[in-house]
């Protein structure tokens, strides 16, 4: 197993990943639950359970694979890193508002022709409740997963691929992840829409291109602080934007038009920086190791 990981550090990672939160979750509620995961987790203990299972994935993975490829040296590297919060004031703008300006872009054109879109934080009548949630979530979570994303992962992938290859490949898997937790109630929230199309709207719409301006945000600062800053940004905006009862085609609409704002916010920044996004960036985790 060491040597495994030694000579495969990020295909091992996002093996671990995946089997403890998959895994976690199916010893939670059981493969048959799946499907009736949303009436499940209606009891508060269920629900928190598991969103501590799920989101444990990338951090215990990371600690994981880091410790065995580099030992203590490994874990000191990347606790640098997140205490790394002394970047130039554009990068915390970048991190700060691409989420709101991408997704409340998406959320006003769209709602001109349906109010179906207005966002959530807007029509909801208690915003309070909806605020406070959306806070904790983008608190615990993003430091959770992007201990293992960034800290681990990205750090590797850039080694041998650019900006945008490292992006991508993160982002799929990402989307990915993200299908057991996703797929709970999906055969009536998809409403007449096929449950692959619904599923592939739901998980790789705007995730990629989301993580692909987070590995360029990463690159120019090398700071997991700000990738937290940045992933929390994107799960709090996301949260208050919510439409109230959207699902469906309106869901799908509105995550394909998110993406493709975001895919052309990768396209300006591309372009600005010319080939910047192919290049390979030094490994950041460890040392002397292959990725």
């Amino acid at each position: 197993m060491k040597a495994l990981i030694k000579r495969q550090p990020t295909l091992s990672y996002f093996i671990f990943t995946f089997t403890i939160s998959w895994g976690g979750l199916l010893v939670l509620i059981g493969p048959g639950g799946i499907p009736g995961y949303m009436a499940q987790t209606g009891r508060s203990s269920i629900f928190l359970a598991v969103v501590l299972v799920t989101l444990i994935g990338p951090i215990l993975a990371g600690i994981l694979t880091t410790v065995v490829a580099y030992g203590r040296q490994g874990l000191h590297e990347i606790a640098s890193r997140l205490f790394q919060w002394r970047v130039e004031a554009r990068w915390y703008a970048v991190a700060l508002l691409t989420a709101p300006l991408t997704v409340f872009g998406a959320l006003f054109a769209l709602s001109l022709f349906s109010p179906a879109f207005v966002p959530g934080i807007i029509s909801a009548t208690d915003k309070l409740p909806l605020v406070v949630f959306a806070l904790v979530v983008s608190i615990f979570g993003p430091l959770c997963e992007e201990t293992g994303w960034t800290g681990f992962a990205i750090p590797h992938l850039s080694n041998r691929h650019g900006i945008f290859t490292t992006g991508l490949i993160v982002g799929i898997v990402w989307g990915a992840w993200h299908f057991l937790s996703n797929l709970s109630g999906v055969e009536s929230s998809s409403q007449n829409l096929p449950v692959p199309l619904y599923m592939a709207g739901l998980l790789f719409s705007f995730l990629p291109p989301f993580r692909v301006l987070m590995v360029w945000v990463y690159d120019h600062t090398k700071s997991l602080f700000l990738a937290v800053i940045m992933h929390s940004s994107l799960d709090f905006f996301w949260l208050i934007s919510m439409p109230t009862g959207i699902e469906g085609v309106n869901l799908v609409t509105w995550y394909l038009v998110w993406g493709a704002l975001l895919w052309l916010v990768v396209g300006v920044v591309a372009l600005s920086n010319r080939g910047q996004f192919l290049r390979h960036t030094p490994l950041a985790v460890g040392h002397n190791s292959a990725s």
